[in-house]
Parts: structure tokens; sequence; C-alpha cells
């Protein structure tokens, strides 16, 4: 391929809308252009980045067993009804409408359609085990897209689904399926980390996310070095250490006038924030619930909407929070709250706390010298572990620190259960004709992320550093003397030697000084630049360098031994 027909345009500057170097590259080097918020073009260069990882997704998902189909983007809102989703997935999800008024879904994810597939397909034990996989876009209303494909509207996935006999069988899929992600992000060149995450809108028993470490990643993850638990903060755990408060007096009233927050009465009181218990109100399925936790923590809605085993946890509105406590939000506490019959869940943080200073539930007034459990109304089985990890807290599983770092999910497992089989009627018959439920599991790439997530770990100052499986071109030949014809016949021969050996070579051909091909080059990313110009066969080579290591000096190499050094350096 010869630079000056290739449809590319490099930019110097970062467009004004990047916030993150992996975003800032694609656009820069000609990858990818955006149409609107969250839409986006694929380029030549970003196409054939995009295919390469498809490829490799492909020839892991096949080695695993899997059988490659393609469902429809556009799938009836009855299926999703079916399955009680319709509802659930909220305005996350693109809806629409044909001629006949009949409503559709832009597929976010494709469980109902493969269940509703698979269902009429498979009626014997004898078809099973069976896993599918898809290469399919999805369509997701993000509220903010941002950081190019990272959180798009539009982007494409690979999502499989295994269909099991047993829980046993489905474990033995699940783990071909972990597996083969392992091998797919290592040849993608990626340092990917399973971590324990939710499984949230999805459902299932239990999933695995594979995160690339980065300082841009979205999500936070908990790590422990010493034991190896990786978990999302979602999901993440931690051990509260035993409290050893010291007695205190009873319960006194303090006036804190236009304090709400617990920074603002910290600050009226002279107290860390640590000293106070924070209390609010949230709406569990439609009732009201006091949740309390350490003043200088958060709660985590997920390990809470766990924990009381409700289908939506929200904060409660206004009139909710009034008629609970008896005060307005900023003045809620857990002593003797308005509705004598309010639950009151609580940290384990707080096991044992006293001399706490906690919301009066009394509008301008705080309790000072509480003792939780002297006075307040918590029974033993409500206090739980529901405040997100941070670093330095106690690892649950071997007791010691954990670390929290950023990262970038780049694929998610499910063990799924039959949480959609039961409700699609999935079944399968047994030797003895027995009707039996399958089992389920589903696994998601998004192949466009994984793309970026590849820049986003490898990158230097001057550009993308590509890993050579993944690279839009393997090789890039700077041609410094076009318009000499020997000098172009070796670049030429070059070319035509290494797309023999299969290697994806790109010829710089333009018009242009040499340095700009090399910035060029080094922002675009090939794995290795060669160097053909007049100069340097004159003195008997071509110059030979590796793009991972830009203090690695250049090769020189006879001409005739340039591809020898290339393939080498690819390897």
């Amino acid at each position: 391929m010869k630079w000056s027909k290739l449809m590319i345009q490099t930019l110097r500057e970062d467009p004004g809308d990047a916030e993150i170097d992996s975003h800032k590259l694609l656009v820069r080097a000609g990858l990818v252009r955006k149409l609107a918020g969250g839409l986006y073009t694929y380029l030549p260069l970003g196409m054939r980045a995009l295919n390469k990882v498809q490829q490799i997704v492909r020839e892991e998902m096949n080695r695993a067993g899997a059988q490659e189909i393609v469902m429809p983007i556009l799938q009836p809102a009855e299926l999703w009804k079916q399955s009680g989703r319709w509802e659930s997935m909220g305005p996350g999800m693109f809806r629409l409408r044909d001629r006949a008024d009949h409503e559709y879904a832009m597929s976010p994810t494709a469980e109902e359609t493969v269940t509703d597939v698979v269902k009429g397909v498979v009626s014997s034990y004898r078809q099973l085990p069976l896993t599918v996989y898809q290469i399919q876009w999805k369509f997701r209303d993000e509220i903010r897209p941002r950081f190019g494909l990272m959180r798009s509207k539009e982007f494409l996935m690979k999502d499989a689904y295994s269909f099991d006999t047993s829980m046993e069988a489905a474990d033995a899929s699940y783990m071909a399926m972990f597996n083969a992600y392992k091998r797919i992000f290592a040849r993608c060149g990626l340092k990917a980390h399973p971590v324990e995450a939710d499984t949230g809108d999805i459902g299932g028993k239990f999933s695995h996310e594979f995160h690339v470490l980065a300082e841009a990643g979205e999500d936070g993850i908990a790590f422990c070095d010493a034991c190896g638990y990786a978990a999302n903060l979602e999901k993440a755990e931690r051990k509260a250490p035993p409290r050893a408060d010291a007695d205190c007096g009873p319960a006194e009233e303090v006036a804190t006038p236009n304090a709400k927050t617990i920074d603002e009465v910290s600050k009226f009181m002279g107290v860390p924030g640590s000293a106070f218990v924070k209390s609010l109100v949230y709406n569990a399925d439609g009732k009201p619930v006091m949740v309390c936790v350490e003043g200088d923590r958060d709660v985590n809605e997920v390990k809470l909407k766990h924990f009381l085993n409700a289908k939506k946890v929200e904060l409660a509105d206004y009139d909710m929070v009034l008629k609970a406590s008896g005060a307005n939000a900023g003045s809620v506490g857990p002593v003797k709250p308005a509705d004598a019959t309010l639950r009151i869940v609580c940290d384990l943080g707080l096991k044992g706390a006293k001399g706490r200073i906690v919301g009066a539930n009394k509008d301008d007034f705080h309790l000072k010298n509480v003792d939780l459990a002297r006075d307040c109304n918590v029974a033993d089985s409500d206090y739980a572990d529901l405040v997100i990890a941070r670093d330095g807290d106690v690892c649950a599983k071997c007791g010691k620190p954990l670390a929290i770092k950023r990262g970038i999910e780049v694929g998610h497992v499910f063990k799924l259960g039959t949480k959609y089989t039961e409700a699609f009627k999935a079944t399968y018959k047994t030797d003895d004709l027995k009707e039996q439920t399958m089992v389920m599991g589903c696994y998601g790439i998004g192949i466009g992320r994984t793309v970026q997530a590849v820049i986003e770990q490898c990158h230097d100052k001057d550009g993308i550093v590509w890993p050579a499986a993944v690279s839009p071109f393997q090789v890039v030949v700077d041609l410094l003397d076009p318009k000499d014809a020997a000098v172009a016949k070796v670049a030429e021969d070059l070319e035509r030697e290494l797309e023999a050996a299969g290697v994806d070579v790109v010829v710089d051909d333009r018009e242009e000084r040499p340095g700009v091909k090399f910035k060029d080059a080094d922002l675009v990313g090939f794995t290795v630049r060669v160097v053909v110009g007049a100069k340097g066969l004159a003195k008997g080579g071509v110059e030979v360098k590796a793009r991972r290591d830009p203090k690695e000096a250049m090769k020189i190499v006879a001409p005739a031994e340039a591809a020898a050094a290339v393939k080498a350096l690819l390897a």
C-alpha cells in the first residue's frame, strides 16, 4: 500500500473534546473521525486495527469450541418484556416503532434473542453443551458519551452465550471462555487483569471483568498483592477492623444552624468527618430504609441493593425522607426517627461505635455522644459491608491492605444460571425424556474499546506504539527519494518480499521532508520503520528500527538483508 493512495489525515494538535491520551491519538493518527457525540466513523487505519482484533477474537472463540452466528440489531419488544428488562433497562436503551406501530429495541445486548433462537433449535441433551457468538453492533443511549470509543452510543462487540445441562457443566463453559479471554488480550499485546464484578442489569450468579490498568480508566479496581484478590469497586469487599471506642456520656443535642453536609457540620463543630455517622434514607422497592456509614465513607449502592435483596435502590425523595425521619436531609440520624418501624442498616465499620455525632431528626440539630448499640435500634443482622472500598482497607480474604487502581474494562464474563432460560422456557430432554431447563452463561468483549485500550496502554510522547498483532500496518517504509527510480525500486522490492511473507507494509511515497514522514510514522505507531534513501544506499544500506523503544538505535543493514531484519524485530 502506498501512503499517497491511503485515506489518512494526521493532525498535529489534539482534538478539543478529547480528555485522555488514547482518544487524542485515535483522532490525531487518523484512525477515526467523529460524526456526533458518541458516534465515530472508522477510517481505513482504524478499520485495519479493528479487523485484526476481530480476527484474533474469532480464532480464539473457534478454538474454544464456540460457533459464530449473527443476530438482528432490531429486537422485538415482546422478547424484552418476557424477560422483564423492557422496563429495567431504563432510558439507556434505544427504542423505536415501525410503521405498523410495533415496538423494537436497538440491541444493547442479546440474551433474550439468543435464548429464543436456541430454544427453537435445541431439544435434546445430545445437542449440549453449546456456545454461540457473534460480532455485532450494539447501541446504548449513554447520558454522557466520552473518551472516544470507550463510552460511545454505537459500538462493535463480540458477545457469546453458552448453554449447558447443569451448573457444573456451565462452570466448564465459563472457564473455557475465561481462558479464551486471557489468550485474546495477550495476543492483542494487552496486560488485562480479571477481577470479580457485579452482574448488573445482565443478572446471574457471578462474573469477572477484564481490566487494562490505566490512569484514565473509569473503573476503580481493588487489588490485594498478598493473596491476589481483585474486584471492581462495585463488588470489592473489605474487612472492618474491630473498634475500641471509649465509653461516652448520654447523647446530647447540639444546634447546627445552616450546616447540612458532613463537611459543613464538621467545620462548625471543629471535629473531623470520621467522628460522624452519615445517615441517608433510601427508597428500596418503594420502602424507606435508613443507611448509616462512617462520616468519611460513601455508601456502595450496589452492595446495598444486594444486601436488601432489592430490585431497585435509590435515594429517597423529600417526602419520603421527611416522613421516615422527621427532618430534612442533613439532619437525619438513627436515634429515634419519626417512623419507629423504619429499618436501619449500618456498615460493619460502625459496629461498636461510641461517642459519634449523628443527625437529630430535627432540622438544624445534631446529637453528640451517641452510642449506636445503646441509643439506636439496629439489629445485629443489619450490619454489613456497605461502603466503597478505598486504598489501605483490609482485604476480606487475607487481612492485608488493599490498593486501589484505575482500569478500563475490555471484557466481561457472566455465569447467568437459569434467569433467561426459565423466562423463555428453554428446555432440553434428558436421556430418560424428562424436561430440564438449560443453564446459561454470557461473555462480552468490546472490539473498538479493545483497540483504544491498546493505544491507552501502548503509547509515548510521540504517538502510538502498536503491538505487531494489531498494528494497522506492521511496517512503514519511509521512501525519502520517491523520484529516484533506483531508490524507489529498493523500497518496492522490500514491500513485495515482506508482503509475500505475510507482513503488512505501507510505503510512505509522499513528496514530504524526512522529518514530516518520521513524525507521522511515530504518531501512527507502526511497529517497525524502515528508511530507504539515496544517501543511505550510497553508504550501502537501509535503516531499520522498532517503534517500541525510542532509545534503540537504528540498524543499518544491506537491502538484501532488510526483510530478515524486519521479521526479526516483529518476532
